[in-house]
């Protein structure tokens, strides 16, 4: 059985800590110890009740397979209680590895165990990260990242998909697979996946000529969609179309279209059984190498690779 230790510092965010449980304890194969930094058997969470059994840490010896830090308003202080990070430290040293959920970033950076390493972690506190622990290398996109032995997560649900990917590295895809479908989500997000929804963030655009364009482009990707062309169509030149754009969208027009084309191909591979040379005509990118480029740029994964992480049979996919 391999020992999965899963502890943050008090109060825990709920589902830092219980999606990653439930993802090794539905697999099987993993004893999972809770484990709480005070003297109490129970982890405090912030949603105002506690979670019981857990084991004080200086009672949590021995060899640890994966040691899993969660975050929570607990891991967002800035002051980290310094007999919690020493533990963290020498219980790092003998585990296999270490994983990170959310906010719990901050904990491994306490503990030294980020100098140097490519990081991830909420994005709302990506910032803040950089700057507490200015040696790590932080990467505000990614859904997770690993970087030696050392894994780290986005925010909250991210632990999920993290845990998910540990899984199929110890136990192999169609294991990983079974969890994902008994907890009826997908497998796995791939990390480099951005760690929101592009449409969704493009929902939070506030000019409203902007948003019922959105519209118009999700209907027309097989347009050669210029900045000339969607100016024009909402009236304006393509000097102040694109000052729009980068206003309200944060990104350029040729950044806006093309993960708006991404986000369409993923939702494709998701839902269908179109090859991606099909899919690839259907969202405008015209060859699939081209869907490859742009996937790479958007998502830092190709199109194949995506596909991949989804679907179980692709050998009929190029």
């Amino acid at each position: 059985m391999r020992k999965v230790v899963i502890v943050g510092p008090p109060p825990v965010q709920v589902l830092d800590v219980t999606g990653p449980l439930e993802v090794f304890s539905s697999a099987g194969g993993y004893d999972v110890v809770l484990g709480n930094p005070g003297q109490e058997r129970v982890l405090r969470t912030n949603r105002n009740f506690a979670l019981t059994d857990a084991l004080p840490i200086h009672e949590i010896t021995g060899a640890i397979d994966t040691l899993v830090i969660a975050g929570g308003p607990g891991a967002e202080t800035g002051s980290y209680d310094p007999a919690f990070v020493s533990w963290i430290a020498d219980a790092a040293k003998r585990s296999r590895r270490i994983a990170s959920i959310c906010t719990g970033t901050f904990l491994l950076g306490a503990a030294g165990l980020i100098d140097g390493k490519q990081v991830v972690t909420h994005w709302k506190f990506c910032d803040q990260l950089a700057s507490e622990f200015p040696r790590a290398v932080v990467r505000p996109e990614p859904i997770f990242l690993q970087d030696g032995p050392i894994y780290t997560s986005a925010g909250i649900a991210a632990g999920i998909d993290l845990a998910l990917a540990l899984v199929e590295e110890d136990q192999g895809h169609a294991t990983a697979l079974n969890v994902a479908r008994f907890l009826v989500m997908f497998l796995v997000r791939p990390g480099g996946q951005a760690q929101f929804s592009h449409m969704l963030s493009h929902q939070a655009v506030t000019s409203k000529p902007l948003r019922e364009l959105q519209v118009w482009m999700m209907e027309n990707l097989r347009e050669d969609l210029t900045v000339e062309k969607l100016a024009d169509r909402l009236g304006m030149s393509a000097r102040h179309f694109t000052r729009v754009c980068l206003k309200d969208a944060r990104m350029n027009p040729g950044q806006f279209v093309d993960r708006m084309r991404v986000e369409a191909a993923q939702q494709m591979i998701d839902s269908s059984n179109m090859g991606l040379k099909e899919i690839a005509d259907a969202c405008g990118f015209q060859t699939a190498d081209a869907m490859r480029r742009t996937f790479l740029r958007v998502l830092g994964i190709t199109a194949h690779e995506y596909l991949h992480r989804f679907k179980r049979d692709v050998g009929s996919s190029k």
